[in-house]
């Protein structure tokens, strides 16, 4: 007679699986660190990274900045060309999207005034969806990967909890989202901003609220448990948007949204080259993917200006339009590159052994 398998213990589940190490996982990409961080800008009012130098105080943000968000951006591109089978399954994303971001970027150049500032306008509403929708990627994979499978209608609530910071940040009065497409003279009338106040509010409450409640409905459901790093990555994010002011929240989110997503992508890459049986260790395989990334990512955003600033536009356009394409391709490039439906992506996924060292 068969036996059946004996459930695995609660304090396992919550846990969940972790792609590296809990430390690791729960600190890199869950956000930990980055409520660590957050709390000590709630007690000081600031969290400044510089040190005392050649008579002066020299600040490290804008080093932090190129090492996680100039990185993070550069390893979506890194990662999708050397995905096994991207090229011969994406082609139109490997082969043609570059070139025709590259003609769109040109083309608001031209037209910067209009066409550029739209661009930019694109990519500042796009970002926070960009970073509820990897929120929700990420708590999906590790629920899947901890033997959590979400039903349907759980995976349809997770995505609306998941993009309350989204909504949250859009009806912002800052010239993106509803600033963006709404005339100031509307967004200034006394009613709408109190409305507007009002909302913010509410979905404040539901950033934290709802990620509970869905939680405690998943326990119990037929799924059992999502681990607790699900919970967390939602958290965070909710936390860089609605816990800081819309400035810091640009400035730290995309500073600990870059190491989230460095982390994650240097796993899956370590994990392909293990299945093509390489004879490199797992450290190698990350330092050569990051080194690769912080080179790319020095040359798009610190290099790529000069090249539409020589050829006779000015500094200051070619210098944020560069940085609103590079952002919107990488938005779309991610759009495709972490599916999990099928590939290596669910291979991983599903894979149930810790990464090696």
């Amino acid at each position: 007679m068969s036996q059946v398998p004996a459930a695995r213990p609660l304090t396992s589940s919550l846990a969940g699986r972790s792609f590296v190490h809990p430390v690791v996982d729960y600190l890199l990409v869950g956000g930990g660190l980055s409520l660590i961080v957050i709390a000590v800008i709630a007690v000081r009012g600031s969290f400044q990274l510089s040190f005392s130098g050649f008579g002066e105080n020299v600040s490290l943000m804008a080093p932090l900045i190129l090492l996680t968000n100039s990185a993070h951006f550069a390893s979506s591109t890194v990662r999708l060309y050397t995905k096994p089978g991207a090229t011969q399954e994406m082609p139109g994303l490997t082969l043609l999207f570059p070139i025709v971001a590259l003609a769109l970027l040109t083309l608001c150049i031209f037209e910067p005034e209009s066409l550029g500032g739209h661009l930019q306008s694109l990519q500042m509403t796009w970002s926070p969806f960009h970073y509820a929708a990897q929120a929700y990627g990420l708590s999906v994979m590790y629920s899947m990967h901890s033997g959590c499978r979400l039903g349907t209608v759980d995976k349809k609530l997770l995505r609306w909890v998941c993009l309350l910071p989204f909504f949250l940040a859009i009806i912002q009065p800052t010239g993106t989202g509803i600033g963006w497409l709404l005339p100031a003279s509307f967004l200034n009338e006394p009613d709408v901003t109190r409305a507007l106040l009002a909302t913010r509010q509410i979905i404040s409450i539901l950033i934290f609220a709802t990620p509970l409640l869905l939680f405690a409905k998943v326990w119990r459901s037929a799924s059992g448990p999502m681990p607790l790093i699900s919970l967390l990555v939602i958290v965070t994010n909710g936390v860089w948007w609605a816990a800081l002011t819309y400035r810091d929240a640009f400035v730290w989110a995309t500073v600990f949204h870059g190491v989230q997503y460095l982390a994650i992508v240097c796993i899956f890459h370590v994990r392909d080259q293990r299945a093509a049986n390489s004879p490199h260790g797992a450290l190698y395989h990350v330092l050569r993917f990051y080194g690769i990334s912080a080179l790319l990512g020095y040359g798009l955003f610190n290099l790529l200006p000069y090249a539409y600033v020589f050829a006779g536009f000015g500094f200051v356009e070619s210098m944020l339009l560069v940085v609103a394409a590079i952002n919107i391709h990488h938005f779309v490039v991610d759009a495709f590159i972490w599916r999990l439906s099928r590939g290596s992506n669910r291979l991983i996924v599903d894979a149930a052994v810790p990464l090696p060292g």
